[in-house]
């Protein structure tokens, strides 16, 4: 699905990724109708412009990206800015990249997001481990009146957090592993459950914090 408020650039867009054989099964122009829209098509991937009428569209990501949702966003935005690229992945974006990437990038990036991969402009990557290792330095808040226990997880669920933590994409730790991309999603699902996270900025967060990234 793509969602962008200038016609002919969403046009555009919709139109070389149905040619270069994805099928788009929606588009949108401004936020509420982006978040109808994917409500009621359950695209993959949501190809997402933040500078949208009526709801942002980082408050698009927040409203279609949560517990239990399947769906992975890519943001193609005018803005290489660096507040921007930090609150669209806070708001859950997998991927963000700027609206000079060509056609052939786009597509790429497309693909490797359905799969779940971090996808960033050459640059941002950097900058976005850099804010989960800064985030990671501040105390988490406390759910309750004391920390609970860590949540038990298996020993292939720890070991698939620890290459997360360090920055790895989907396709990179399943090569690692010799497992699949389903089975990676599967095992982040489930940690994510456990550690009644919300998405991959908070399981970043949280294995940053317990120094898996140093291991």
């Amino acid at each position: 699905m793509v969602v962008d408020d200038h016609p002919m650039w969403r046009d555009a867009v919709a139109r070389d990724l149905g040619e270069a054989g994805f099928e788009v099964v929606a588009t949108a122009g401004d936020g509420p109708q982006a978040v109808r829209r994917a409500r009621a098509a359950a695209p993959d991937v949501l190809v997402l412009d933040l500078n949208l009428p009526g709801i942002p569209g980082v408050e698009v990501c927040r409203r279609l990206v949560g517990p239990g949702s399947g769906l992975r966003v890519l943001v193609l935005s005018a803005s290489g800015e660096h507040a921007d690229v930090l609150e669209a992945v806070k708001s859950g974006a997998t991927g963000y990249l700027v609206k000079s990437a060509s056609m052939e990038e786009l597509q790429e990036a497309v693909r490797r997001t359905a799969v779940g991969d971090p996808v960033f402009t050459p640059g941002l990557a950097g900058l976005v481990l850099g804010e989960y290792r800064r985030l990671a330095s501040d105390p988490a808040p406390a759910a309750g009146s004391g920390e609970p226990a860590a949540p038990r997880l298996t020993e292939r669920e720890t070991e698939v957090l620890r290459l997360v933590a360090k920055g790895l994409g989907y396709r990179q730790i399943a090569e690692r592993l010799v497992i699949s991309h389903r089975t990676v999603q599967n095992h982040v699902q489930n940690t994510l459950g456990k550690l009644q996270l919300h998405n991959r900025v908070e399981l970043v967060r949280y294995a940053i914090q317990r120094g898996l990234d140093e291991e």
